[in-house]
């Protein structure tokens, strides 16, 4: 079997996996696998990029997802007046003074003699300017944050088109990565894995705790869509008159009709990446980073920047995984930093990336589809075999209770065994590297 025949014989196995779930269960939950599948697809290429071209171990993805659910609120939610006029305006100001005091400390660094002179000239400004920029930022994140707790009680953002926080969700993205990568990328590749997972932990926990920015635990809920809603469509009177006359129920079509749009949107951004990513693959530059990844030392006696390279591709990749980020928060329709588990879905887009084919681009999107469909089917599958398998035994039976109950945990279980498998019988994954 040739290498494209069997690419196809894996793709359609994951078409007819989707189109027989719309059959046996509903079409909706099976377009909602799709545009899931789509955005893990994506996380799984940035992360393909990082581990597959250059041999990063990142396990920070979910901090950098959740910059691109922040910058959904940023650039589509219109800004709370009363929050900029209550202490808006001290807080950025704070945030201009911070910036500040590290830019001096860091210009005092460079301009005086190494030193006592320098470290005590360092402690003073770093000291001073952090009792300023508290002073001036508590003062105004209270008053910003008393201003209709119940339904606002943050700035808000700019008002501006949802699709435009996509590209914005990869720049905050790609700007944290550069910050980690200057400081972490020297590391060696367990320490690396442990510095971005602890950034991960604390981006999330900014969002989470400072309710000025993003509400908090409390979430920003209704953010723009860039597709009708459903609700406007079953108003239409041509649009109900095209489903009836299709013998389509209108409230299922438009719920239909509105997760296609989205299907169709993230495909269209998967497509681009995805050809971009492959000519970098294909370009000297990715020959390059492979030659980096198999042997660092060679690549450096050749001449090449090692360091250098490694941050561009972690900027990009993670830049990749802020896009995925922004949007799956805009599919959800709500930003939730409660749900950005690093432990959990950094070990599932890992999964997606082994299986499918470390360092194939191709793999990776594979792997995403496949384990996501995973991901969702196996926990009813799961129960659904387990009522079968206890169907003779008595109500209320200690064993009938016990296999029903751990149903639930199928879903983590099978992850498992799937990598297992993969790893035993194709430890390049299902479509491996050329």
């Amino acid at each position: 079997m040739t290498d494209t025949t069997r690419n196809f014989v894996y793709f359609g196995f994951i078409a007819a996996l989707i189109i027989g779930t719309g059959m046996m269960t509903s079409w909706n939950l099976a377009i909602t696998i799709v545009n899931f599948g789509l955005i893990s697809a994506i996380m799984a290429l940035g992360v393909n990029l990082q581990w597959g071209f250059a041999g990063l171990f990142n396990v920070g993805i979910m901090g950098f997802v959740a910059l691109g659910g922040l910058a959904t609120v940023l650039i589509s939610m219109p800004p709370v007046g009363e929050a900029w006029a209550a202490g808006g305006l001290r807080v950025i100001l704070a945030l201009i003074l911070g910036a500040a005091t590290i830019v001096g400390a860091i210009l005092a660094y460079n301009a005086l003699p190494k030193g006592y002179v320098r470290a005590l000239g360092m402690i003073v400004i770093l000291i001073a300017g952090f009792f300023i920029y508290r002073g001036v930022f508590d003062g105004g994140v209270q008053a910003v944050e008393a201003v209709n707790p119940a339904n606002a009680g943050y700035l808000g953002g700019l008002g501006l088109p949802v699709l435009m926080a996509w590209p914005v969700g990869g720049v905050l993205a790609a700007g944290a990565a550069w910050i980690i990568g200057k400081t972490a990328l020297g590391l060696r590749s367990d320490y690396l894995a442990i510095a971005t997972l602890g950034i991960a932990e604390i981006i999330i926990a900014v969002l989470k705790n400072e309710d000025w920015l993003a509400r908090g635990v409390k979430n920003v809920v209704g953010l723009p869509r860039p597709a009708p809603y459903e609700i406007n469509l079953q108003k239409s009177e041509t649009f109900v008159e095209r489903v009836i006359n299709l013998g389509l129920d209108p409230v299922t079509a438009s719920t239909l009709w509105v997760k296609t749009i989205y299907a169709g949107l993230f495909t269209a951004v998967l497509l681009i990446l995805f050809l971009l990513a492959q000519r970098a693959l294909h370009s000297p530059w990715g020959r390059m980073m492979r030659a980096i990844r198999d042997n660092e030392v060679a690549a450096e006696a050749m001449g090449k920047d090692v360091t250098a390279r490694h941050l561009q591709i972690f900027v990009l990749g993670s830049a990749i995984c802020g896009i995925a980020g922004a949007m799956m928060t805009t599919l959800d329709g709500q930003l939730t930093p409660g749900t950005y588990q690093p432990l959990r879905f950094t070990f599932l887009i890992w999964v997606m990336v082994i299986v499918g084919g470390s360092g194939n681009n191709l793999g990776a999107v594979l792997g995403g589809f496949l384990i996501w469909w995973l991901w969702v089917m196996v926990e009813p599958i799961g129960l659904w075999v387990m009522q079968i398998t206890t169907s003779g035994m008595a109500e209320g039976f200690w064993l009938r209770e016990h296999l029903l109950d751990s149903a639930a945990h199928m879903r983590l279980l099978t992850m498992g065994v799937v990598l297992l498998l993969v790893l035993r019988f194709s430890p390049r994954g299902l479509i491996p590297e050329r």
